[in-house]
């Protein structure tokens, strides 16, 4: 195995050709302060129904649970900044917002991970070191390592901030057997700046540095299962899958690159798509339109489900027959998010539907969905 210097040197100057946009290297290791705050994380249930953050807890707070033999991580960066700020979109409109990591033409866990297995077959083949390779698929604690390894910071909205990538970048891990000095930690950068937590739609942020889970836009419309609470329906505007609001807004962002792997430019068709043709995908559409995006991970039920929130927050009344038409829907996501839309769009239409619908259905959210909408309430 070559020197640790010089090996160090060589994964960095690779890493660069393979087209990562940063490295950085840091002992396998948390700290316990990072450890403090992950149980305290899970301790108050922020984490929502992420059930796997809490089963798998002991992994994630350290690496070397997941894998004895690792010594040092190398975690790499790929940007993946938008052309134009994602913030700049009229209210009032028929079309929804997806974020901007998901509208890539290739799955970000598709292209890192093809380039994190070609880093980690040339380390072991050229220089005998033991590797395993990570991208999101993993209990890994990546935002804690990258700042540990100097790639950046986390920012006051829980995010990993670079002064050289802003925050639109995507982290990888490499661990491995050998013994690498780790790159001096990045410090803080955030200063006064408060711009990420008043960004925020829903309030995610009860404090700098903290995120509940269940408030934010992007847990509601990817990882959470079930009806997103009323009360945080409206505070999703437009968007249909996840959000960017707390990242566009920070001033670190002025030195973004845009990426240079061409599999992480946008999709067109996922530019602002039309509600109407979303809502009415059925499983095999969804499956079709969203291959080889992440999206396709939330199924058609729960995409649905967002959508017709993004519709009943539209104000386009040309929209409620749309709505209306899934509230016969057979998933009751979909059927509840429904019934709101109409109420919200055309509150007389869905009172004038709900006795009749009410007689027939069997589930009790939907039932009560029903007769809220009986009452006026569109909240």
């Amino acid at each position: 195995m070559a020197a640790a210097a010089d090996l160090k040197q060589a994964i960095r100057a690779r890493a660069l050709e393979l087209g990562f946009d940063a490295v950085g290297f840091a002992a396998a290791e948390t700290s316990a302060d990072a450890k403090a705050r992950l149980r305290r994380f899970l301790a108050e249930g922020m984490h929502g129904d992420m059930g796997w953050m809490a089963a798998h807890a002991d992994r994630r707070a350290d690496p070397q649970a997941l894998w004895p033999e690792a010594r040092s991580v190398v975690v790499v960066a790929m940007s993946y900044a938008p052309a134009a700020d994602p913030l700049d979109r009229p209210a009032g409109r028929d079309r929804g917002e997806i974020s901007v990591y998901a509208r890539t033409g290739r799955d970000y866990h598709d292209v890192l991970k093809s380039r994190l297995k070609q880093l980690a077959r040339w380390t072991h083949e050229a220089h005998g070191a033991a590797v395993k390779v990570f991208v999101d698929t993993a209990p890994v604690m990546e935002k804690h390592l990258a700042e540990r390894a100097g790639v950046g910071w986390q920012g006051k909205h829980a995010n990993l901030l670079s002064r050289e990538l802003g925050n639109w970048f995507f982290l990888g891990e490499m661990f491995t057997d050998a013994d690498l000095a780790p790159d001096a930690p990045e410090r803080d950068h955030c200063g006064s700046c408060r711009n990420c937590l008043d960004a925020c739609p829903t309030g995610a942020f009860p404090a700098p540095y903290r995120l509940d889970a269940r408030r934010c836009v992007s847990y509601l419309t990817i990882e959470h299962k079930g009806h997103i609470p009323r009360e945080l329906r409206s505070g999703i505007g437009d968007r249909i899958y996840g959000c960017d609001d707390c990242l566009a807004v920070c001033p670190w962002n002025k030195f973004a690159r845009r990426p240079r792997e061409p599999a992480l430019w946008p999709r067109a068709e996922l530019m602002a798509p039309k509600l109407a043709e979303l809502a009415r995908l059925d499983d095999a559409a969804f499956r079709e339109v969203f291959a080889g995006s992440p999206i396709k991970r939330t199924g058609r039920d729960r995409f649905v489900r967002n959508v017709l929130i993004a519709i009943g927050n539209s104000g386009r009344t040309e929209l409620g027959p749309v709505a209306a038409d899934l509230t016969e829907d057979a998933s009751p996501l979909v059927r509840v998010a429904a019934i709101w839309a109409l109420a919200r769009l055309t509150p007389d239409a869905a009172a004038g539907r709900a006795a009749a619908a009410l007689e027939r259905e069997t589930d009790d959210d939907v039932r009560q969905e029903w007769r809220i909408a009986t009452k006026g309430d569109i909240t």
